[in-house]
């Protein structure tokens, strides 16, 4: 069977303030496999963006990883190939460097700043080109207008060579996506890609992904907060809670039997076309502050399913079903279900 295309295990990362250390991720472990759409969500704050930040080692002080591995192979076909450790390389390093940008790429969540005002959308994605591969400058333009074209941008040779503040939130969304295929990845990291654009717009972007993912043969990993987007695109998926993973099945497990209190609290507090509600269902209480986060499980506060012991004992990982993790007390084997 082929390796997954990234294996993260037990990742922890902190960052040390005078106030204390906040563990923005706890130990996570998921695998992506080659050609798989895996999402990540979970409540602002959870630790989802540190972790994809902190694949690419772009964690900045007080920040850093202090355990863990991530383990990156190549998209090779038919390869097998000795995994590469990310934490074990320099930030700064020239590996990590070829691998950032080219080989794991990144769509972050705001289009609005993500480019300079002050230089073109073509000369921008071309910048990008020529830092990792080695192209003349006619090929160069001629691909930054294929990619325009690929992503759905409309007269790509007359975006080109316009400024950002000429495309709409949606068009420059389009742009960067282009210039995160400019150098053909294996894997493509999508921050929120929908959350400052319209919901028609968003379902477009979705599409636009999913298509690509099918075309290119790469893996995609999205992080939202939005169940409804996950519902729509993602195979698999994980929940976050406080830098930890809650949960990790299919996608089908967790929108049609999901197990943790966690996950069933933030379904529940979806809207549904199904079941008609007079007031959505909330889940009670805030998150904990990070600096001074509750003992035991770090929902139980919230919870409303609690058992004896969840204010005191940390849950493992229980396997409900193979490929089937929940982070609960309650299926423990001295629990039952």
């Amino acid at each position: 069977m082929e390796k997954p295309i990234l294996e993260i295990k037990n990742l922890k990362t902190y960052f040390f303030h005078d106030e204390g250390i906040v563990k923005a991720v706890d130990g996570v472990s998921f695998n992506v496999h080659k050609g798989e759409f895996f999402g990540i969500v979970g409540e602002s704050g959870s630790g989802k963006s540190v972790t994809i930040l902190s694949i690419l080692q772009l964690i900045d002080e007080p920040g850093r990883i202090v355990d863990g591995e991530i383990l990156y192979r190549k998209n090779i076909k038919g390869s097998n190939q000795k995994a590469i450790e990310l934490t074990s390389l320099s930030p700064k390093g020239k590996q990590m460097r070829s691998i950032r940008g080219s080989e794991i790429a990144l769509i972050f969540q705001e289009p609005m700043t993500a480019f300079s005002p002050v230089h073109t959308i073509g000369a921008q994605i071309i910048e990008s080109i020529n830092i990792h591969r080695k192209m003349k400058k006619e090929e160069a333009k001629e691909l930054t207008i294929d990619l325009l074209d690929q992503v759905g941008l409309s007269s790509p040779a007359q975006r080109f060579d316009e400024y950002p503040h000429q495309l709409s939130g949606g068009m420059r969304q389009r742009a960067f996506i282009a210039m995160a295929l400019s150098c053909d990845p294996s894997l493509l990291i999508a921050d929120e890609p929908t959350t400052a654009i319209d919901v028609t717009i968003q379902a477009q972007i979705l599409e636009l992904l999913e298509r690509l993912k099918e075309e290119l043969s790469m893996s995609v990993i999205l992080i939202t907060h939005d169940l409804g987007v996950i519902a729509e695109t993602a195979e698999r998926v994980g929940v976050m809670y406080l830098g930890k993973l809650m949960e990790l099945s299919s996608a089908e497990v967790i929108f049609k039997n999901p197990h943790h209190p966690y996950t069933q609290a933030l379904l529940n507090s979806m809207p549904s076309l199904e079941v008609e509600k007079e007031f959505l269902d909330a889940i009670e209480g805030v998150v904990p502050d990070p600096l001074n986060l509750p003992s035991g499980c770090l929902f139980h506060p919230r919870c409303k399913k609690r058992i004896e012991g969840c204010n005191i004992l940390d849950p493992e990982d229980i396997e409900i079903k193979k490929g089937h993790l929940v982070k609960c007390l309650k299926y423990r084997s001295d629990q039952g279900e």
